[in-house]
Formats: structure tokens, sequence, C-alpha cells
């Protein structure tokens, strides 16, 4: 059965102390704790155990920012399955706009009669992903659900139904746990929201 919807608000915590430097002075707030993230994954790998027993399902995901969410996720999981990854980049900023993106790897599995579980960090408008759920369904899969980490509902433009969620996040500028500012601070264990002289420094 697909896990429950988690509560809309976060309360924000004070900067951990292991906070890796420099980096601490970067976060404004910290809005989910590392332990936090860690119960909710394996809470999420426990129902797709239950749900996919005896299916050896295959979990996808869009390289990099999945990376943390898909490695924790897959050893909370305690039955045979298999990963595969994608690569993509915009073609231009219209086309990004339209959630139209160009595959720049693709799968080295065939999809067809497989249960899928593709796998997200986070969903904000929901274009790009409804873009690759559609590409993925025409390769004509048993089943193909999603799993998202993080979720900002506030900014969406496409329904993207997901089976199995993590939290809700506000219309703010986060970075840690893959998520990142250009390329930096995916590597921090918790989520935190960008301090504003940051994003100001690096638009100079």
């Amino acid at each position: 059965m697909p896990s429950p919807t988690p509560p809309p608000a976060i309360p924000p915590r004070d900067i951990p102390a292991t906070t890796p430097e420099p980096y601490a002075s970067d976060i404004a707030r910290v809005l989910i704790e590392a332990e936090a993230i860690q119960q909710r994954v394996r809470e999420m790998g426990a129902a797709i155990a239950q749900d996919y027993a005896g299916q050896r399902p295959l979990f996808v995901g869009v390289l990099k920012g999945v990376l943390f969410f898909m490695a924790d996720l897959l050893q909370a999981i305690p039955i045979p399955l298999e990963v595969d990854f994608m690569s993509i980049s915009s073609y231009s900023p219209e086309t990004r706009d339209h959630g139209m993106v160009r595959i720049t790897k693709d799968l080295d599995t065939p999809l067809a009669g497989r249960h899928v579980i593709f796998v997200e960090d986070m969903i904000d408008t929901g274009l790009t992903l409804g873009y690759l759920l559609r590409i993925l369904r025409s390769r004509n899969p048993a089943s193909l659900h999603v799993a998202v980490m993080f979720d900002k509902p506030s900014r969406r433009l496409l329904d993207i139904p997901t089976r199995y969620h993590g939290f809700r996040l506000p219309d703010l500028f986060v970075v840690g746990y893959g998520l990142d500012y250009r390329e930096q601070y995916r590597n921090l264990p918790f989520v935190g929201v960008l301090a504003p002289h940051v994003i100001a420094a690096r638009k100079d």
C-alpha cells in the first residue's frame, strides 16, 4: 500500500555543530535533520519491500542529485532488486521550462515487462519528471511508480502521482542530501535553507 502523505509543515532547527566547514556560515537554518531523513528512508524502504516482494523491481534514477537518496533507499530494501541510471541536460532555457530535456545517458536495462520504480530526489514543477515518465511508459514496463524524497507542491505545474514520498518542502532555496547550488552542498546530511548572502554573492 502507498505510504501516508507526510505533514506539510517542517519546523526549522538549529544548524548542527557537525556542519562541514566552510558550509556552516552558508546555511541559514535546517529544515530537516539527518536523523529524520534516515528514518523516513527506512520507512519507505520497508513499504517498497512489502509491496514488491517476489518481483525483483528495477530502480531508475537521474544523476546526480538522486545519488544520495538512491543509495540509502536501496540499502533499506531487503529484497532482490536492480538499479539503473539516466543522465539528462536541457536543450535550451525554453525547452527546460516545458520539461523537455535531452537524454545524455540512457538506461542499459530494457523496461518491457519490468516493475519499475522511478526514484527522484525532488519534484517541483513536475514538468521534467512528467516528460521522462512518458518516455519510460512508452517502453512498456509492467508497472511504473515514483518514489520521491522531497516535494515542493507550491511550484507544481503538472500533477505527478507518487506512490512513496518523504517530505514536503516550502518554496525556499534548500540544499543538502543531494540538493545542490552550483554543484555544492550535496554532501550535507541534512536539508537546510541556503543563506541569502550566498546567492547574492554568486550572482555578482
